[in-house]
């Protein structure tokens, strides 16, 4: 239960809007309005004073049913193991008959949903064919990649039951003559289908009363909540029915003054953490500086770097002539040692044969 101010509504206020809503629908001189004149849903607008803080999803009863009985109904189903889709199908529709349900015009399985279905037109022709859908609740997650985005953008999404309930038929009807109200937190306007055209002022006023009692009870937020409700068809104005008072901008100031105490109190807890772990890393720092001051410190030698060569200048044509020696020159002072080499080797060699004979 949420801590929020009750919301107290004008019983004859409402039962003034909702009959001049009425008289509106009924003397709207369009062609859409000769067929869907008791088809048109009623719906209620709820303006909040503050955004919510995460997104919910309401689920309202009802003691009137907001869909006329001609509404057609389709219902998705899982796979039965060990069955085609044809003795699914049979299965399916012979327990609904023997739990006393009545409204459901169409099963589908999962399997013929994920075949037959799956082409764009497909997709659409479905989408028009039917007012309601329901699926299995086994099957609920998979069938948002089946079905595509324009059965949530036309808020045709499937509503999920429990088949294998005792109480089938009245979870099914609860399910099918109930709403739901979508919270989310990107702004502070929601809206809910509560009724239809074709009911009575009472029944709409009671539908409006227990819608309006059972958000404000569910609603995951403090203080005074309902800033204004309104009632409106599709192609009308929104009447108002609620209005909040004035004073409640005063404890609204007052809840958002204490969350910032509890905001700064936090803070300041957290400032406090962050100066004492500051401080002992500071400490941890400077011991270690100390004792690596103490220890001694091994001196490093550098490595020495190889030492490039530095390249030699090519010489000139002129200074390579100078250096170079004459051929004539050359010649005679290479050949006169040569000579001399030469005898003072075949005479060595000639004393070194003549071995004297002993007689």
């Amino acid at each position: 239960m949420a801590d929020t101010t009750p919301v107290v509504l004008d019983r004859a206020q409402v039962k003034k809007a909702v009959q001049a809503l009425q008289a509106f629908l009924k003397t709207k001189s369009t062609s859409d309005a000769l067929f869907l004149e008791d088809a048109q849903p009623i719906s209620l607008l709820f303006t909040l004073w503050m955004v919510p803080r995460e997104a919910q999803s309401i689920r309202i009863p009802l003691p009137h049913g907001q869909r006329p009985d001609t509404d057609e109904v389709c219902l998705f189903t899982r796979d039965e193991p060990k069955m085609t889709s044809d003795q699914t199908q049979r299965f399916y529709k012979k327990l609904l008959e023997e739990k006393g349900v009545k409204n459901i015009t169409e099963i589908i399985p999962y399997s013929v949903l994920r075949t037959e279905y799956k082409p764009y037109e497909a997709k659409r022709r479905l989408l028009g064919n039917f007012d309601v859908f329901l699926s299995d609740d086994r099957i609920r997650r998979r069938l948002p990649s089946h079905l595509g985005k324009h059965f949530y953008e036309r808020k045709k999404e499937p509503l999920s039951v429990n088949l294998q309930s005792k109480h089938l038929a009245r979870d099914i009807q609860r399910v099918i003559q109930g709403t739901y109200l979508k919270v989310t937190n990107k702004g502070c306007c929601c809206m809910a289908r509560i009724a239809h055209a074709g009911m009575t002022a009472d029944e709409v006023t009671e539908n409006i009363e227990a819608a309006v009692q059972t958000v404000v009870a569910k609603l995951r937020t403090k203080g005074p909540v309902m800033k204004l409700i309104h009632i409106k068809s599709q192609t009308s104005v929104a009447l108002p029915i609620f209005t909040s008072d004035l004073n409640q901008l005063s404890e609204l100031e007052k809840i958002k003054e204490l969350a910032r105490k509890k905001r700064g109190g936090k803070d300041k807890k957290e400032a406090e953490k962050n100066e004492t772990e500051n401080i002992k890393q500071t400490d941890a720092t400077s011991e270690g500086k100390e004792e690596e001051e103490e220890e001694e410190i091994p001196q490093l030698v550098p490595m020495a770097t190889p030492i490039k060569k530095p390249k030699l200048e090519k010489p000139s044509k002129e200074k390579q002539l100078e250096k170079a020696p004459k051929p004539a020159v050359a010649r005679k002072e290479g050949k006169a040692p040569n000579k001399k080499t030469k005898t003072a080797g075949k005479t060595d060699s000639k004393a070194k044969r003549k071995v004297p004979k002993v007689k």
